[in-house]
């Protein structure tokens, strides 16, 4: 049986790229995108990017070559990540969140061949390739909705003259012919919080296998309709660009995901499905108190959302499943896939289950919690620290120009992905920290995810983050950082926080110093800036009074930063 040999017609290279000429066919006349008052169907999605692949590759785009592009959710973002693999190129889709310092950065790293600019952010793309040797052609995207008339210094083409002129060579340049699914797709950056972001590279199998796994685990069906709050820069928007095509679902694009433009369009359209960080939940939370008239089904990640959130957010209509990823692993690898069983249970419980990563995505071939020194498996006890390790064809290719940090990613046939995590005994995983914020006091571990969750449940906090502080007896003691929901800054003082946590917590993972914020710094992504925070609690020390022995410590500050 083995000389049976691979046929054109039994073996083909997978890629996502495949499910927009599908959707063509099969959903030709259903609304593709929505945008403003700009509507598309997929007929003329799918028409629309051969012409921008065309006229990528009259421009002597090769195989290979990086497209950047730095744009917010817009039908142009959407199209290019079709429209440059089409082109046999690599697509690098740029955080719109970066200064222009980052944004030259990345080009300078993925050395881009054409960089397409959104025109709001004409000001940071002109300072960022400013001190570039050898810049990239430079195109801008002007508003297709309402056209603005912006010009950018150096940008001789705009993007739709672009789709217009590669609709005058389509037979002359069809789309590029994929012969090797490893070959690459997209190029993505990791956020850069603790260093300098490094090049993500996505092959077209990983990106096709996580897209058809994450459809089937969270449970889309054909036409759904997605609201884009989610960038689709972060990790190819979870790889969903790609899977409302091959669902034949309808994409509304709003360019920035506030309050207001994401309930107009929940509204106006009829949104059945959104993916957000947990960070956007207090957004939805503020601007609304009644129920959604339906529900909306919504995928979270990118940070553990506490249950006390969920519990919030759930009221008001959100149908939450959380899942886990990470760019490395071309975005969600992990889904708390819901039991039925579990819909009796009353609304808290509920919430903790829910507040779990979850089981493996089916494109994995493994997924597991070691003890990182014997790489042996954590007991299923929920309790036993390890770190999350993952394999299998969804993971990166490596990354770009830097192999000692592929090398270093890779063991034994795992990623180290550098989360702590427990096993429970259903199976389910479960992230306690990343294994840089486990606070380590007098030799006993503490998770600041856990400290998190119980200071989430204080109703008047809004948004909460623990980290390590020093401490003259137990080297480390857990420092909490708190903003509140408005109105209740001069109620809320920091000994009714302590003595709030006091009496849901183990005393030894008490917040021994609590510093009020109007905001926590974030990344481009919405993550925490817990470094930032862990430089600003060093500014803290703790001096022993003669009741440490009882555990209680008087507060001193070094310095007000």
């Amino acid at each position: 049986m083995d000389s049976l040999p691979k046929r054109d017609a039994n073996y083909v290279p997978l890629s996502p790229i495949t499910f927009l000429p599908r959707a063509a066919s099969v959903y030709a006349d259903r609304t593709s995108i929505v945008y403003g008052n700009t509507t598309f169907t997929w007929q003329q999605t799918y028409h629309r990017c051969c012409c921008l692949a065309s006229a990528l590759q009259q421009m002597s785009i090769l195989k290979n070559d990086v497209v950047s592009v730095l744009a917010p959710n817009t039908p142009a973002l959407y199209e290019m990540h079709f429209a440059v693999p089409m082109a046999g190129a690599v697509l690098n889709a740029i955080n719109t969140l970066m200064d222009a310092a980052s944004v030259a950065t990345i080009i300078n790293h993925a050395q881009p061949k054409v960089l397409f600019v959104d025109y709001q952010y004409i000001r940071v793309a002109t300072e960022a390739v400013r001190g570039i040797d050898a810049p990239p052609l430079l195109v801008l995207i002007n508003d297709i909705d309402k056209p603005t008339g912006a010009a950018m210094s150096g940008a001789s083409l705009e993007y739709e003259q672009l789709v217009a002129r590669g609709g005058l060579v389509l037979a002359r340049y069809p789309p590029h012919d994929l012969r090797d699914e490893w070959d690459s797709l997209t190029l993505n950056y990791t956020s850069g919080t603790t260093a300098a972001p490094k090049g993500v590279v996505y092959s077209h199998r990983a990106a096709y296998l996580n897209t058809v796994s994450l459809m089937l685990q969270w449970g889309i069906r054909h036409e759904p309709v997605y609201l884009w709050s989610l960038p689709m820069f972060h990790c190819n928007g979870w790889t969903f660009t790609w899977g409302i095509a091959a669902c034949g679902g309808t994409n509304v694009c709003i360019r920035a995901p506030t309050a207001v433009n994401m309930y107009n369009a929940i509204a106006a359209h009829g949104v059945t499905h959104m993916c957000a960080a947990p960070v956007l939940f207090n957004i939805l939370i503020e601007a609304r108190r009644e129920p959604l008239p339906r529900p909306v089904q919504v995928l979270t990640g990118g940070a553990p959302p506490p249950a006390a959130l969920l519990q919030r957010v759930e009221h008001l209509g959100f149908k939450v499943t959380h899942a886990y990823g990470m760019t490395e692993a071309t975005g969600v690898v992990m889904v708390c896939e819901w039991r039925q069983r579990w819909d009796t249970l009353p609304a808290s419980e509920r919430a903790r289950l829910k507040a779990r990563q979850g089981v493996s995505a089916l494109s994995l071939a493994g997924a597991d919690v070691k003890d990182p020194i014997t790489m042996q498996s954590v007991p299923r006890d929920g309790t036993t620290l390890g770190e999350i390790m993952l394999r299998g064809s969804n993971m990166m290719k490596g990354y770009l120009r830097n192999e000692g940090a592929t090398d270093g990613a890779f063991r034994d046939g795992w990623f180290l992905t550098g989360d702590v995590g427990v096993v429970h005994p259903d199976g389910y995983v479960e992230i306690k920290d990343r294994s840089k914020d486990v606070i380590i006091s007098g030799g006993e571990n503490i998770c600041s995810v856990e400290v998190e969750s119980v200071l989430y449940q204080h109703p008047a906090v809004r948004e909460a983050a623990v980290v390590a502080m020093p401490h003259p007896r137990w080297g480390e003691t857990p420092c909490a950082f708190v903003s509140l929901k408005e109105g209740n800054a001069a109620k809320v003082k920091e000994d009714e926080i302590v003595s709030f946590c006091r009496n849901k917590m183990a005393h030894y993972m008490v917040p021994r110093k609590v510093e009020f914020m109007d905001d926590l710094p974030k990344n481009p992504t919405g993550k925490v800036k817990k470094l930032q925070l862990r430089e600003r609690a060093r500014a803290f020390t703790l001096r022993a009074t003669q009741g440490e022995q009882l555990g209680h410590f008087a507060l001193t500050t070094a310095s007000r930063l």
